[in-house]
């Protein structure tokens, strides 16, 4: 019996299941963080255990599936396509199996911009889940916060310590990052309701179902870098690398379904900073996850640029009035 056969009988045990029902287990690729599997019991049912590695992380990524539990409960909230919690025993998290496979395969524009709107759709329903105070519910940086300048700035300041500490590369020294976010920290005064935030709805935590013929989302997954704040913050990962301005079709879902997504000023700056928070978390993770040469080039040469892009978007619009 090998270990992750062990595993998962015991988390069925824990989750009430007759661990003898167990009659295959799969790793499932696609993870950049925590072991993921499939186990399929003998009557075919399938579920997703999730176990949190041992390896040393950012500040922020210590015990993440319990955020990741709390992105699912809120998203059961708010019947968004999510998989959902079975069972959470310690650093395994078992949950249900979604409906398709990564948004990657061929679409039409069509097919993209109708899978965009219903993402829009399913967004803003999300974010109508409100939490019991700001920041990452797991504790890895603190109690929840009363406010989201406070739980933010925290964030912010860990993952700056983190690149520090790793000695990651980055395009401009820690000290004049910090100087530059702190010029854009009063607009984020402004978020007084701390909703449910998945940001890290990169296309290939999307899953796309395909049963029914016409491609529809059938989930939203790897909800562990769930924090409870600013809805706007989930805008970042959602065209990562890019620009939501751009997004017409998600953007006209979104407001369709009641989401708020103007860009004012107070928003354009907490926008920038929040594109700056996930790019320097993208540069410091590169030293823990020991990537190899490619990655790490292309990190430098996509994300450095992005990040200083945003940066500079908080600087011009900080000096406005």
């Amino acid at each position: 019996m090998t270990d992750s056969s062990e595993r998962a009988r015991q988390v069925l045990r824990a989750a009430g299941i007759p661990p003898g029902d167990l009659a295959h287990l799969r790793p499932l690729g696609g993870g950049t963080y925590n072991t993921v599997e499939e186990l399929t019991l003998t009557d075919g049912t399938r579920y997703v255990l999730k176990t949190a590695p041992t390896a040393p992380g950012l500040a922020h990524e210590r015990q993440l599936l319990i955020s990741e539990a709390d992105f699912y409960g809120a998203a059961a909230k708010a019947g968004v396509a999510a998989p959902r919690v079975v069972v959470l025993d310690g650093d395994t998290l078992l949950m249900t199996l979604c409906p398709g496979e990564p948004w990657g395969d061929p679409l039409t524009d069509a097919e993209v911009a109708v899978l965009r709107t219903e993402l829009g759709r399913q967004l803003a329903r999300l974010h109508e889940i409100t939490g019991p105070g700001f920041g990452y519910p797991s504790g890895a940086l603190g109690p929840l916060a009363p406010d989201w300048r406070t739980a933010f700035t925290t964030m912010y300041d860990a993952v700056l310590d983190d690149a520090r500490r790793y000695g990651a590369w980055l395009p401009l020294p820690a000290d004049d990052i910090a100087r530059t976010a702190r010029s854009a920290y009063d607009a984020l005064d402004e978020i007084t309701v701390p909703c449910a935030v998945h940001f890290d709805l990169w296309q290939g935590n999307i899953l796309v179902d395909r049963t029914t013929g016409t491609p529809r989302i059938g989930g939203l997954i790897d909800g562990e870098r769930m924090f409870w704040g600013d809805p706007l913050a989930d805008f970042v990962s959602l065209a990562l690398l890019g620009d939501i301005r751009k997004d017409e079709a998600f953007l006209a879902g979104y407001r369709e379904a009641g989401g708020r997504a103007g860009f004012d000023r107070s928003a354009r700056l907490r926008y920038a900073l929040y594109r700056s928070y996930l790019y320097l978390i993208m540069l410091a993770e590169a030293v823990p996850r020991e990537f190899g040469v490619e990655e790490n080039r292309w990190r430098r040469e996509k994300v450095g640029p992005e990040l200083l892009a945003a940066l500079r978007e908080i600087d011009e619009t900080a000096s406005t009035p």
